[in-house]
């Protein structure tokens, strides 16, 4: 029961913190930004050694704290031992939440992946949480990334389910 009236006032004071804030933003003026970034990260499966790319990212700002996003761009996971190097094209949406005067935020976009390896023509889909944080022209993001069907090898058996933590600079304007 004691649990239970926890959860409950949590909930509450979530949900007037989240009503408050929400009547601050009447007068805002909705607006498009455009972004472009680098992202580079460490594949945490075999036989990938690192990860690099670009992206360009459109945001539509909902409100001082909720924006919605639209990413694609280009990574090349390099493979170890002299294989096959693995190319991919991501196109995700996502939504963010600023928190903290409106700097730091966390983010979830969901989306697809698709190879432009000729030895693998198969494509995936693509979850990825992150966390960043955001000025008016620099955003610096950390995020995971897990490519559902994408080759791996697993206890030197072929597998699939490509996990990647990965780091994003990117310079950004209003449009």
């Amino acid at each position: 029961m004691k649990r239970i009236t926890i959860i409950l006032a949590i909930i509450c004071i979530f949900s007037y913190t989240n009503y408050g804030i929400a009547q601050d933003d009447g007068n805002y003026n909705r607006n498009f930004k455009f972004g472009v970034g680098l992202n580079t990260g460490l594949p945490l499966n075999d036989p990938y050694q690192f990860n690099l790319g670009g992206d360009v990212r459109v945001q539509y700002n909902i409100s001082s704290t909720y924006s919605l996003s639209f990413t694609t761009g280009y990574n090349n996971l390099f493979v170890k031992d002299d294989g096959v190097d693995f190319g991919y094209i991501p196109v995700k949406v996502g939504y963010k939440t600023f928190m903290f005067k409106n700097e730091f935020y966390v983010m979830g976009e969901i989306g697809g992946a698709f190879s432009t390896t000729k030895a693998y023509k198969d494509n995936s889909m693509l979850f990825s949480p992150s966390i960043g944080y955001a000025t008016k022209n620099i955003d610096f993001s950390l995020r995971y990334e897990f490519l559902k069907d994408f080759p791996i090898i697993k206890k030197s058996a072929a597998n699939e389910g490509l996990a990647q933590v990965m780091v994003r600079i990117a310079y950004g304007f209003n449009l």
